[in-house]
């Protein structure tokens, strides 16, 4: 008997694309196997988000496409899972009466099951838990690299911003014991994987759960007792946790990365009490200037919402100025749009669209300064890039590699006459900057074969189907939009 295909298809943030990793993972342990790219799947599997106004509409367009293949392919089934999921429920299979199976944020292991029995029972099969039955992390999982792996060390969210769905999706933040985090990434250390991100709506707020304020700084010191390990990141931190203990344990462990993603959403100090986020400018320029004492090298990228329900000239101008005095590396900006079930959605004030678009445009123009300007400053210096899978996408045409510095920049460099695999480690002259890369137009100076570009040869040694969801680091760089194959850098901070 053949083994029954399956796609999964991501949109969201890193939280959904790991969760994709375990749906993968679980597939393929009930029997499954990755259907080849281009090929139709027997399981399509849609991970969804939520946080876009949009984001139905996109989904249900996508079902609708689906239903003639499903009308002329027998036993084929569709199944939609996360956020809206989770939000809209029945809603789903009313809409579209051809999906088989819709489950929610807190219920990702019972994918399987549910397939077998909306294929035993000929039926929908709906089933939306109100709190997490497992641990995401004790699921079985298809890492899409193996070099480069997040690790959730907490999932669900306290806090209670306006324009955010997501606690009432993902739930109160539940932390995982710091002896599971730490064994997992010993586990992944031992595959081969050299860099791993530690992953949290709020990940920073990482031991309210144990009561243990400190509990997020220890564990970086943790991972830099872990040998072999050689890059630590994690996302996506929240101003209103980031303490100075964290800022030491970045600049004083080795293998933890002097990158930072801190969400600002606004300048103004109206719009982000009305954003109900628990900081203000002064504090947020703070915590920047903290880390840029400790780590002057630090590469800051940020989030940011323009338009937001009853903002005015004088509350962009406000963001405008702190960015300027942040200077940050890139920034990913958002047109606010409204997400159902948030209190900014009734809010007073919506924004006329051509004012939301020509703030955007403006911002976007003086962030691209600034952008070039900080990679300007990368000319010159010697850096040790991380060979990647996938992330130049004209690698093929320029003959060139892509990996990524410590501090997440994205740099490109010439293929050397030596062969390198991604995991391998190569050092570059960078000649060249653009806003969102650096360029090393010379051969790389030197080439370390690693523990990661061997577990990356073992894996790719057997031809195996491409994957549907495309795994890299978060980026710094230009804005990704939800629905993109690669992760969307706090979307839900």
């Amino acid at each position: 008997m053949t083994a029954r295909s399956y796609e999964v298809r991501t949109y969201g943030c890193q939280m959904n694309v790991h969760d994709s990793e375990r749906l993968s993972g679980l597939l393929e342990e009930a029997g499954y196997v990755r259907a080849p790219k281009g090929e139709p799947a027997d399981v399509v599997v849609f991970n969804t988000c939520a946080v876009r106004e949009n984001a139905d509409n996109k989904l249900y367009g996508n079902l609708g496409h689906l239903a003639p293949a499903k009308a002329e392919r027998p036993g084929m089934q569709i199944a939609v899972g996360g956020c809206l999921a989770q939000k809209d429920r029945d809603t789903i299979v009313r809409k579209a009466p051809w999906v088989d199976v819709v489950f929610g944020t807190h219920n990702v292991g019972s994918l399987p099951v549910l397939l077998e029995r909306a294929r035993v029972e000929q039926e929908a099969q709906v089933e939306i838990l109100e709190s997490l039955d497992v641990f995401p992390s004790t699921l079985p999982t298809r890492r899409e690299s193996a070099y480069a792996a997040w690790v959730a060390i907490s999932v669900g969210c306290n806090n209670t911003c306006t324009f955010c769905i997501v606690p009432a999706l993902r739930g109160k933040e539940k932390d995982r014991r710091p002896g599971d985090v730490l064994a997992e990434i010993e586990t992944l250390v031992g595959e081969g994987v050299i860099e791993v991100t530690l992953l949290g709506q709020n990940v920073n707020a990482y031991g309210s759960d144990m009561g243990d304020r400190e509990a997020f700084s220890k564990l970086l010191r943790s991972c830099g007792r872990i040998d072999g390990l050689e890059r630590v990141r994690f996302t996506s931190p929240h101003p209103r946790d980031f303490t100075d203990d964290v800022i030491a344990a970045m600049a004083e462990t080795p293998n933890v990365m002097h990158q930072l993603h801190m969400p600002l959403q606004s300048g103004s100090d109206t719009m982000l009490r009305a954003m109900r986020r628990s900081y203000r400018q002064d504090r947020y320029l703070g915590i920047i200037e903290r880390v840029r004492a400790a780590m002057p090298d630090a590469a800051i990228s940020t989030d940011i919402i323009v338009g937001f329900p009853g903002e005015t000239d004088e509350d962009f101008e406000q963001t405008l100025h702190t960015v300027r005095e942040a200077r940050f590396a890139a920034a990913f900006t958002f047109q606010y749009s409204k997400r159902p079930g948030t209190p900014a959605a009734t809010m007073d004030g919506q924004v006329p669209k051509e004012v939301v678009t020509e703030r955007y445009q403006r911002l976007l123009a003086l962030q691209e300064e600034i952008s070039w300007a900080e990679n300007r400053t990368q000319v010159g210096r010697t850096l040790e890039v991380l060979v990647a899978e996938g992330e130049g996408r004209k690698d093929h045409d320029t003959a060139r590699l892509s990996g990524r510095a410590p501090d997440n920049r994205l740099v490109h460099f010439e293929h050397p006459a030596d062969g390198v695999r991604p995991g391998d480690m190569v050092s570059v002259e960078i000649t060249y900057a653009a806003p969102h890369h650096l360029l090393a137009e010379r051969p790389p100076l030197a080439i370390r074969r690693t523990r990661a570009g061997d577990a990356w040869e073992r894996r790719t040694a057997t031809p195996a189907p491409s994957p549907g969801v495309l795994l890299g680091m978060p980026s710094i760089g230009a804005p990704v939009t939800v629905g993109a194959p690669t992760a969307t850098a706090g979307c839900c901070d």
